[in-house]
């Protein structure tokens, strides 16, 4: 697309990432190959369009460079605006200062960003005559997200906390600081070889230091290049990061123009409501000076919203907060979804609620739950995660009660009642490929002693211990059961407000009780008692009144014929008097009697849930510092789960804690705290009995795996480690010798032999001239005898056979014609097949199908 009106590039509307570089104020397109990679003296934008459940999603970037222009950052944030009314509005606009990038716009870089000196435009073009000719320090910092800044080649430039890589054009090493996390350690390798195999064609070496005493030939070749290290390191520096209180911190303004001037007025903190929000007018939302939002209605001036960022920067200086704070600048019907859960409810026109069902904003209907086949949970994952259900409930239950502080066997006939002066535990066993697996429920009731509640958890970890430490852990607060745990009692489970389960009952049980029942199945019915007086009724459900005398089934006009079903089957359990049904406005005086008489109650139809479909989050969760800080994943995929973190996945409805394998102790025992923590701090007033569901690793049930896209289960079991990837780097007898040369002089005068110096068995994209390189690189030769000057042959080394350069990291575009892109391997000669894989074809396919497809995928060639 184009405007007329602007000086804008042609634009193409296509899903994934396009960048642009200012260039003597003109947006020039930069190289996919060079995406990720940022000069300091520049600017750029960033647009990204996905894929979501209303069409697409647009987010448009501006970058600014912390040697950038002022020119260039205006011509910069013009062109963001052109682009958004070329884009007729629909993109979410983010401003962003290097060094402190939103997650949205790093989410976009999964193995870094890199930030180069100089600037492609300015008058100091950082040259680089041969790609292999490269001396430079980068400092790698971050665990999720991953930044690499170019500093000054000293040892001064190191800390003990981060991870460094010297980067020597023909070998990599990669220093690790002493305090280095695996995570840190892990994300900085796969930032080196994302180096070697994007900008050196797969052809540097790559080398790691763990500890210094263990790399001798290494850190010879870094106080070559360093000199001699004089002094302590210094101490690592901590990451300055907003704490869950600082972003709780909510304000909205009212901006709009009084006489000429703009006036700025506070008019709401936390929690926010949507109709707060007026079409006509602009709004600023401050969330504790850790991000600024700025709402633009879609009746509001032309010039309203053209001066948004004006606006915003503005407000930022007004507050004194730092210039690099964060902006997003939101038009009216596209918000983002981070925006959007700030506050306490957000309804959409025309959204589909559950399995396909849509409605408008403001219809009264009376909610019916949408039946689904269980049959289908484990063909479609989503499904069993948007409708909460680890299976089809068909397992087994046993379940123990809370007594003297220790567990106390349950009656099987009283399975599926509860009392609320009462804890209970719940063990749900099922089994799924062969072996069980194991949910475990605690049930806490409203009145239970804070003792009982203590001891429910700690019977948990004894009872999860005694299954392997295997079990998914759930809280369930007293009136917040999760829908799987209505499934599981069939029908049958009954909450009755206080009193115990317990033999010897100290208070007798009341003569008159009235219970609601909500439920049209055996999966989602439940009936809790509620107060016995008539102003607790409501017209669209049926409730049990149960007396010495006989038990009433009430009907409310509004309920369905699946619910009264379902009630008397509950009627059943609670009373063994007669049972009579009475229909709303047909009751007898001795029922308004038993309630003490009659009473206003709702009676209009129930309004239709108008809670949007809430996109799920992922965080690391972290508060080891003292303050509880979680960091956001933004565009999740299994690969973000981390074997040493703790991580946390917001569905709205449920919090579930993923605990990694290595995770450390402290974090684990503290995990529950954080999520109790993250709920109770949360900008948007969250429900404090939201159940949250402890999940460790290898044992993810489908209510959890069905929020990723395309989860492996065999992940866990082949998933490669920091310590496996250090290892697959080469096969270091391969490689005998490696000839570093540093400005024409080898080191010690000789040849240098390095043992932990491993070379790449995955070459992968061939050699490219980004637009970084601005003359032509000279040839580099190893053991290989690799020329860079020459592209991979595209013509076949044999009968359907072609060079690995040609294959691998290749999309199918670029394939050569005739290749199946599903079995690339294949096109492999058999010496280069074996170099790559360390097996033979034969032996490649014997394993496992998905065992193929995790070592494609590390080599390239998936």
């Amino acid at each position: 697309m184009t405007d007329g009106d602007t000086n804008l590039p042609p634009i193409e509307r296509k899903l994934g990432l396009q960048i642009w570089g200012i260039e003597n104020m003109k947006m020039v397109p930069v190289p996919e190959k060079a995406y990720g990679t940022f000069f300091e003296g520049d600017c750029y934008i960033v647009l990204h369009i996905k894929r979501n459940s209303r069409g697409s999603a647009v987010d448009l970037h501006y970058w600014i460079g912390k040697d950038s222009s002022q020119d260039e950052q205006g011509a910069a944030a013009l062109y963001v605006t052109q682009l958004d009314n070329a884009l007729r509005g629909n993109p979410v606009q983010h401003r962003e200062v290097q060094g402190h990038e939103s997650e949205t716009f790093q989410s976009y870089f999964r193995n870094g960003i890199i930030y180069k000196k100089g600037g492609v435009a300015s008058g100091f073009k950082h040259v680089e005559t041969n790609m292999y000719n490269i001396k430079r320090l980068l400092h790698v910092k971050g665990k999720k997200h991953v930044s690499a800044t170019e500093v000054a080649l000293s040892w001064d430039s190191f800390n003990k906390g981060d991870v460094f890589l010297l980067d020597l054009g023909k070998v990599l090493i990669q220093w690790n600081g002493p305090n280095c996390s695996i995570a840190e350690k892990s994300r900085g390798l796969a930032l080196a070889r994302s180096i070697r195999d994007s900008e050196r064609g797969g052809r540097a070496q790559i080398g790691i230091i763990d500890n210094e005493k263990d790399s001798p030939d290494l850190m010879q070749i870094m106080k070559m290049v360093l000199g001699e290290r004089r002094g302590e390191l210094r101490d690592a520096i901590p990451d300055a990061k907003a704490d869950e209180l600082q972003k709780a911190n909510v304000r909205l303004y009212h901006v709009y123009e009084k006489d000429n001037d703009l006036v700025v007025q506070e008019i709401a903190t936390r929690p926010l409501t949507q109709d707060l929000l007026q079409h006509e007018d602009c709004y600023i939302l401050d969330q504790g000076g850790f991000k600024i939002y700025v709402w633009r209605g879609n009746a509001s001036s032309v010039e309203e919203k053209k001066a948004a960022f004006t606006r915003a920067v503005g407000f930022i200086q007004a507050k004194g907060y730092p210039s690099s704070t964060n902006v997003e600048v939101l038009n009216d019907g596209a918000e983002s979804a981070m925006f959007k859960q700030l506050f306490q409810r957000w309804t959409e026109k025309y959204e589909t609620q559950g399995l396909g069902k849509a409605y408008t904003t403001g219809k009264i209907a009376k909610v019916e739950k949408v039946k689904f086949d269980t049959t289908q949970l484990h063909a479609r994952p989503e499904l069993a995660a948007e409708q909460r259900m680890v299976d089809d409930a068909s397992g087994e239950i046993e379940v123990w009660r809370i007594e003297d502080l220790h567990m106390q066997p349950v009656n099987p006939k009283t399975y599926g009642q509860f009392y609320g002066g009462d804890c209970y535990l719940v063990l749900y066993t099922y089994v799924r490929s062969g072996r069980p697996h194991y949910v475990l429920y605690m049930w806490q009731g409203r009145h239970a002693s804070v003792d009982e509640i203590t001891a429910c958890a700690l019977n948990a970890i004894e009872l999860d211990k005694q299954h392997g430490d295997e079990a998914v852990q759930v809280r369930v607060t007293m009136g917040k059961e999760p829908a799987h745990f209505l499934a599981i009692f069939k029908g049958k489970l009954i909450i009755y407000e206080g009193g115990t389960s317990r033999a010897q009952k100290n208070v007798p049980e009341p003569a008159i009780r009235l219970f609601q029942v909500r439920g049209t199945d055996e999966l989602n019915t439940k009936a809790t008692e509620v107060p016995a007086r008539a102003s607790s009724l409501n017209s669209n459900d049926v409730f049990l009144l149960a007396t010495s005398q006989v038990c009433y089934l009430w009907c409310g006009k509004g309920c369905s014929g699946d619910e009264r079903e379902m009630a008397k089957m509950v009627a059943d359990i609670i009373s063994k008097r007669d049972k009579h049904t009475i229909l709303e406005g047909q009751e007898p005086a001795e029922f308004w009697e038993a309630l003490g008489g009659k009473a206003p109650y709702a009676s209009e139809k129930r309004f239709q849930e108008q809670v949007t479909h809430y996109q799920p989050r992922l965080f690391e969760c972290s508060n080891q510092t003292g303050r509880f800080i979680m960091t956001e994943v933004v565009g999740f995929c299994q690969e973000d789960l981390d074997e040493d973190d703790v991580m946390l996945l917001d569905t709205w409805e449920e919090i579930f804690l993923w605990v990694g394998k290595a995770s450390n102790t402290y974090e684990r025992n503290e995990a529950i705290a954080s999520a109790k923590e993250y709920l109770k701090t949360h900008p948007a007033g969250r429900d404090l009995a939201t159940p949250i569901i402890l999940v460790k690793q290898g044992y993810e049930p489908l209510n959890f795996t069905g929020w990723f896209n395309a989860w492996d289960p065999y992940k866990w079991s082949d998933g490669k480690s920091y310590e496996e990837m250090k290892n697959s780097l080469g096969d270091v007898s391969a490689i005998s010798e490696i000839k570093v040369d540093l400005n024409n002089i080898s080191l010690n005068k000789t040849t240098l032999s390095i043992t932990n110096l491993a070379g790449s068995s995955t070459a992968s994209t061939s050699e490219y001239k980004s637009h970084f390189n601005h003359s032509d690189s000279n040839s580099y030769s190893n053991s290989s005898s690799y020329n860079s000057n020459s592209s991979p042959s595209m013509v076949p080394n044999g009968e359907g056979i072609y060079s690995r350069e040609v294959l691998m990291n290749k999309t199918v575009d670029e394939l050569p014609e005739g290749v199946d892109p599903t079995k690339k391997e294949y096109y492999l000669s058999d010496a280069d097949f074996h170099d790559i894989f360390g097996k033979s074809k034969d032996e490649f396919y014997q394993m496992p199908k998905w065992k193929q497809q995790n070592e494609k995928k590390q080599c390239g060639l998936f």
